[in-house]
C-alpha cells in the first residue's frame, strides 16, 4: 500500500506529465486552449472565442515553448525522486516548485477575475484555466513538501491545542487588521462617493463601473479574510469549535495551510509587481512624484497588498511550526518521550518528568 508521501507524488507526478503533455503540445504549434489575449487589460468579448486569433500566432516565445517544457520536466524529476526519498533532498525542491506554481498562476488576479466572470464581465476563460491548473499544481507540490518533512510515525499530539507564542499572534494581528484599515475601509469611503485620496472623475468612472457583485466582493472579501486569520492564533485555528458538527476534532492542518499559503503568496507578488511597475514607470517618466501623490490611496494600495502579504506569509509559517506533529518515543525512564521533529532537538530532551520538574 503506499504511503501518504508516495500517493501525493505520484498526483504531483500525473500533473507534470500531464501539463508537460500539454505545454510540448503548443511549443509544438497546437493552439487548443492557448489564448493570445493581453493578460494586463480585459480583453473584447468578440475576441474570446478564438483566444485572439490564437491560431494565427506561428510559434510561441522561448519561455512559453521550451522552457516551460523543461520546467514541466523538472517538475517530474522531483516527483519521482518523492516517490522514493524523504527529506531536506525531496522537501526544498517541492517547496520551490510548489512557489513557483503558485506566483505564476497569479492567483491575485483569480480573486478578481472569478467573481468578475460570475457577475457576467468579459472573462478569458483559456487564461484562467491555465492558472487554475498551475494553481493545483502548486498545492500538489506543497502537501508533497509537508510529506517529505514530516516523520512517518502517524502519531498526533495528544495534548489538544498548543499555546500560541507572542510573535506569532503579532503577525496574525497585523496580517488580520491590513486588510480590514487598509482596504475594505477605504473601498467602503470610495463607493459612499468620499474622494479619499483618489482623484474625483477617477472615482466617478469607477463608480459607475462597479457592478453590485464586485463591490460586495471587493469590501467583504478581504474583510472576510482578516476574520478567518485570527484562526492561526486562537484555539478554534487549531480546534474545531463546539458549535460545528466536528467539535473537539483536530483543525486539519491542510484545511489552513493551503489557501492561507496561497492567499500569502498571491498577495506579496501582487505587491511586489505594483511596486515594481510603479517605480518602472517613475524611472521611464510615464508618471511623477506627483501624479503619484494626487492617486496616493490608489498607490498605497500596492503597499497594503506588499505588507498583507508578508504578514500573513510570516504567520503561515509560524502556525506551522506551532501545529507541527511531535512523534511519541519509548521513554528512558518512565513517561513518554515527544520529539518535535524540525527542531533538532534530541528526543530526551521533551520526556513528560522533565516537563514535570520545570
Amino acid at each position: 500500500m503506499l504511503t501518504r508521501q508516495r500517493r501525493r507524488a505520484r498526483a504531483a507526478l500525473c500533473f507534470a506529465a500531464g501539463y508537460g503533455t500539454v505545454r510540448l503540445y503548443w511549443a509544438c504549434g497546437g493552439r487548443w486552449g492557448w489564448t493570445a489575449c493581453d493578460r494586463t487589460r480585459p480583453p473584447a468579448r468578440a475576441d474570446l472565442a478564438t483566444g485572439c486569433d490564437a491560431d494565427r500566432v506561428v510559434s510561441l516565445s522561448a519561455v512559453e515553448g521550451r522552457v516551460a517544457v523543461v520546467l514541466c520536466g523538472l517538475l517530474a524529476l522531483v516527483a519521482v525522486v518523492a516517490l522514493r526519498r524523504r527529506g531536506p533532498l525531496v522537501a526544498w525542491p517541492a517547496s520551490v516548485a510548489a512557489l513557483a506554481l503558485v506566483v505564476l498562476s497569479f492567483p491575485g488576479h483569480l480573486l478578481f477575475e472569478l467573481p468578475a466572470a460570475a457577475a457576467g464581465h468579459p472573462t478569458d476563460w483559456r487564461d484562467v484555466g491555465n492558472r487554475l491548473l498551475l494553481l493545483a499544481g502548486g498545492l500538489l507540490f506543497a502537501r508533497v513538501a509537508v510529506a517529505a518533512r514530516r516523520p512517518g510515525c502517524g502519531h498526533p499530539d495528544a495534548a489538544g491545542p498548543r499555546p500560541v507564542p507572542v510573535p506569532l499572534r503579532g503577525w496574525v494581528y497585523a496580517a488580520a487588521a491590513l486588510p480590514l484599515l487598509g482596504f475594505t475601509l477605504p473601498h467602503l469611503l470610495w463607493l459612499g462617493g468620499v474622494p479619499l485620496g483618489v482623484p474625483a472623475d477617477v472615482l466617478a468612472a469607477a463608480r459607475r463601473d462597479l457592478s453590485p457583485a464586485i463591490a460586495v466582493a471587493v469590501t467583504a472579501g478581504p474583510a472576510l479574510g482578516g476574520l478567518l486569520t485570527l484562526g492561526l492564533a486562537h484555539r478554534w485555528g487549531q480546534e474545531f469549535p463546539r458549535w460545528t458538527p466536528w467539535a473537539g476534532r483536530p483543525v486539519p492542518r491542510a484545511l489552513v495551510l493551503a489557501p492561507a499559503g496561497v492567499v500569502a503568496s498571491a498577495l506579496t507578488s501582487y505587491g511586489l509587481i505594483g511596486v515594481w511597475l510603479m517605480s518602472a514607470a517613475l524611472a521611464g517618466g510615464r508618471t511623477t512624484w506627483a501624479e503619484l501623490g494626487r492617486g496616493w490611496a490608489v498607490a498605497g494600495t500596492e503597499l497594503v497588498f506588499l505588507g498583507w502579504g508578508v504578514a500573513l506569509g510570516r504567520a503561515v509559517v509560524g502556525y506551522e511550526r506551532l501545529t507541527r506533529p511531535r512523534c511519541p518515543m519509548l521513554p528512558r525512564t518512565g513517561g513518554t518521550v515527544w520529539r518535535d521533529p524540525g527542531s533538532g532537538v534530541p528526543p530526551h530532551a521533551h520526556s513528560d518528568s522533565d516537563q514535570r520538574s520545570r
